[in-house]
């Protein structure tokens, strides 16, 4: 496809005048589609690899095209070579560029293809590329709640259900409900990455073309999996684009979780967690402030994350097939979260790896709090008791420990006969935290045995 001698466009045959300069602002998307002129380059070179094997067009052609094609990727990576800000994408700048370089030949490098099944190969190019490297930030998040786990493997804090304190917990096992998270949020971008890897080039504007292509041939170079088996699907559907957003929001929302509870145990009256000052920012008026701004930049994008999913979703619900313009929209939401993600883990990470658990508050905090009730509960079903009624016992026991102001944990098993008989089978037994977490020994419990159980299954998923 050539340029218009009176247009200079792409497409600009059928046009006999220019058009309207408000409509080209509208119009162009190069201020943030140009960012994958690599992806560009690279499904360029490949496709016109595939048209000179096939002798669609010569191979000498072919060649000249690859030369030039590498020759513009090496002045983009050096900075020797900038784009024509005045094009209207990525793939007209591009265009271009090798026009200058290699004279009309780069016009045959548009041979059976389209800018319909061109944007869906770079999108799904670089969204793959960029997949990598969130999976690697992610993996040392992980890496980290890991490490940080291994080291609290005798530190009790409450755990909480409705921010009111329920029962004690390690602090490894609450750190490795996290990692879990995490790991599937791995394993939803992995399975996002296969989906993405599929080729919709040779699919031409919508119907396929006409020239005996080799699509097999361009999915072998450019590392896809396999090739999209529908014409009109392969540039009519975002449905990967929309799915990364998908798992990247329920990643924000692991983040953001994680993050809320970092700014409430920062926050003084909790004090279960000192911040470092590589992680934290002061007050411009009260000299004493240390913000948890990482955890509240974690906290607010998230918001920006669910926006772009639902701005994709939005784009794409009532589309007819196929291309429509609409779908120049797609990027924006992407590029932005790929950003979001890869901006805010390494510092959220790091704030993880230097924070400092102040073990001593975590436990003090137990202190009355009336958290070992279930495990007296507990002590009666083992004698037999109706757990219905057991609940009921200790309730009472709870209530008369308020009235009184006594501690749950000091009451005596004589004390505790006076609400049960059951008790006095049990005359050494006390309530303590320290019994409470040692006692949950089952698989996937806060017990030191199963959390160190846990911890291995966790190494072994990491190194595999």
């Amino acid at each position: 496809m050539s340029s218009s001698p009176s247009t200079g466009k792409l497409w600009g045959g059928r046009f006999s005048s220019d058009t309207d300069e408000l409509v080209k602002l509208l119009n162009n998307s190069l201020p943030f589609d140009g960012r994958m002129w690599r992806q560009d380059i690279r499904g360029s070179i490949a496709h016109a690899t595939m048209l000179g094997e096939t002798g669609i067009i010569p191979s000498d052609d072919a060649i000249v095209i690859c030369k030039g094609l590498a020759e513009i990727e090496a002045g983009l990576s050096e900075g020797s070579l900038t784009l024509d800000p005045e094009q209207e994408d990525i793939h007209a700048a591009v265009e271009a560029s090798l026009r200058e370089k290699i004279g009309l030949v780069a016009g045959k490098l548009h041979t059976a293809r389209s800018r319909n099944d061109q944007v869906a190969t770079d999108l799904r190019l670089y969204l793959r590329d960029a997949l990598g490297d969130v999976l690697t930030v992610v993996t040392s998040l992980q890496e980290t709640m890991l490490a940080r786990a291994s080291e609290e493997t005798d530190t009790i804090l409450p755990g909480c259900t409705h921010l009111q304190h329920g029962q004690p917990v390690l602090l490894a096992h609450h750190l490795l409900a996290y990692f879990w998270m995490f790991q599937r949020d791995r394993e939803r971008l992995e399975i996002v990455r296969t989906r993405v890897n599929r080729l919709p080039l040779g699919a031409g504007a919508m119907a396929g073309t006409t020239f005996p292509i080799n699509r097999q041939r361009v999915a072998e170079l450019l590392k896809f999996d396999c090739v999209i088996e529908n014409s009109m699907d392969a540039v009519a559907d975002r449905d990967f684009a929309i799915e990364f957003l998908s798992a990247a929001s329920i990643l924000m929302v692991h983040l953001s979780r994680l993050a809320e509870e970092i700014i409430i145990w920062n926050s003084p009256e909790y004090g279960f967690v000192a911040l470092d000052d590589s992680v934290t920012t002061g007050s411009s008026i009260m000299p004493q402030k240390k913000n948890p701004d990482v955890a509240e930049l974690a906290r607010g994008k998230t918001g920006r994350v669910f926006g772009n999913l639902m701005a994709l979703l939005t784009v794409m619900k009532g589309l007819p097939l196929t291309y429509n313009k609409d779908m120049q929209e797609d990027k924006e939401p992407i590029f932005d979260t790929l950003d979001i993600l890869l901006t805010l883990l390494p510092p959220f990470t790091k704030m993880i790896a230097t924070a400092k658990f102040q073990r001593d508050r975590m436990k003090s905090s137990l202190k009355g709090d009336f958290s070992t009730a279930t495990d007296l509960a507990d002590l009666l079903v083992r004698q037999g008791m109706p757990f219905r009624d057991a609940h009921h016992v200790i309730g009472t026991i709870v209530k008369r420990c308020e009235e009184n102001q006594i501690l749950l944990e000091e009451m005596t098993p004589t004390q505790l006969s006076e609400f049960s008989p059951l008790f006095a089978n049990e005359p050494d037994y006390m309530a303590t935290v320290e019994m409470s977490v040692g006692a949950r020994k089952a698989e996937g419990g806060t017990a030191a045995e199963a959390v160190l159980s846990q911890l291995e299954k966790a190494r072994s998923i990491l190194s595999s």
